[in-house]
């Protein structure tokens, strides 16, 4: 037997039934398409997340107060010196450092004239603009201390200034927050949110006063941005050794931006595999429904079969050609899937603009092997079955 009538003959018989061939690939198409779209939404919920933990810039290493394990009995005995704004001092005369940004947050009342709005209070130093590539609108950020003292300014997010002043210059005016009042000197370009949390909806106030304003003996954290010179490790090993000088113990705990960006993208690839899994068992449907055609076709064509034999086909070419219609119908169904696909990721592009998608091609390719694979395997065990009947008994069954 030719190739050729080997492939007319399984194109004829595809042919020959089309609501069957139509509704069997149909179960592989869905399937694909599921598998591919949800992993889609999966990668694409991935990068986003990645990009929004980026978007503060990548070479940060974070101080907090406290160890993550603690010592003593249940931690009673365990002691922890807060972090201080003469530590981010000391951290600032470090080589290869870049920015220092202490943080201390908190949320209040923001009050001009007779209105007020309850909002975030982000207490900070006058790096913190730079450092974390926020861009200004109006004015400029938080000026440097003046002889060991901030003076009362405070910079308004995009969203507080809209509620407080509308459309009018608040420069220059003055805001009242937690009973103290603060001068105007600029305004964040609108940043949206980030995991839920309003960048608009904050007012940026120097870090000393908000120690003050919120009674804390220290801060909340410590960002150091480092230059390109030195790495992660290296720079954690200096601050290490500082603040271990400066503490007399080991009481504060570090972390790295490239171990959070890891960690992140190891939790959400799992996530995303997940997410294909579920996708998967519509594709263990379509593979059902392709072993049960496949054993019925087994059985209606047992004549056909013994007449192939009896005309010379070996059970090799038998099982060949059955394998290759279980396979044609698979990967038929797999073309299909990726068109629907492509509608489906059309119509929630225009539904939902918001919603992250990222098909990979990769996967594209990925799946049009898996429907094949999914024809084999399918295929396989009716296409054994027709290869090892005898062309007598099948010609009988006639």
């Amino acid at each position: 037997m030719r190739l050729r009538d080997g492939l007319q003959l399984t194109a004829s018989a595809l042919l020959g039934r089309p609501l069957r061939s139509v509704l069997t690939l149909l179960g592989v198409a869905i399937g694909i398409a599921a598998v591919v779209l949800l992993t889609a939404i999966g990668e694409g919920l991935r990068f986003y997340v990645l990009d929004t933990f980026s978007q503060f810039g990548t070479r940060i290493v974070a101080i907090h107060p406290g160890r993550t394990q603690t010592g003593g009995i249940g931690g009673l005995l365990a002691s922890a010196r807060p972090l201080s704004i003469a530590d981010a001092e000391a951290l600032r005369r470090l080589p290869h450092i870049e920015a220092v940004v202490p943080i201390i947050q908190g949320s209040g009342a923001i009050r001009f004239g007779q209105r007020s709005r309850s909002s975030d209070i982000l207490g900070s130093g006058h790096e913190l603009a730079a450092a974390w590539r926020f861009r200004l609108a109006l004015g400029q950020f938080l000026p440097p201390p003046r002889d060991g003292r901030s003076p009362p300014q405070a910079v308004l997010g995009h969203r507080l200034r809209v509620e407080l002043f509308g459309a009018a210059n608040p420069l220059g005016e003055l805001v009242r927050i937690g009973g103290t009042r603060f001068r105007v000197v600029g305004v964040m370009a609108e940043k949206g949110q980030m995991l839920g949390f309003d960048l608009d909806d904050v007012a940026y106030i120097p870090v000393d006063w908000a120690e003050s304003l919120f009674n804390r003996e220290g801060l909340m954290e410590i960002n150091v941005m480092y230059r390109p010179t030195t790495t992660s490790a290296a720079l954690a090993r200096q601050i290490r050794e500082t603040l271990i000088e400066r503490h007399g113990a080991e009481d504060f705990s570090l972390t790295t931006q490239d171990d959070l960006l890891a960690s992140l993208d190891r939790i959400l690839a799992i996530l995303s595999a997940a997410v294909a899994g579920l996708g998967g068992i519509s594709l263990l449907v379509g593979t059902v429904g392709i072993l049960t055609i496949m054993t019925t076709t087994v059985g209606e064509r047992t004549a056909e079969i013994g007449l192939l034999r009896a005309l010379g086909a070996s059970p090799r070419q038998v099982l060949g050609l059955f394998l290759a219609e279980a396979t044609l119908l698979s990967l038929a169904g797999g073309l299909l899937g990726l068109l629907l696909m492509a509608l489906l990721l059309g119509a929630l592009h225009l539904l939902l603009a918001d919603l992250p998608l990222r098909p990979q091609p990769l996967f594209l390719l990925l799946a049009l092997l898996l429907s094949a694979l999914i024809g084999i395997l399918a295929g396989l065990a009716p296409a054994r079955q027709a290869a090892r009947l005898h062309p007598v008994d099948a010609l009988r069954s006639e």
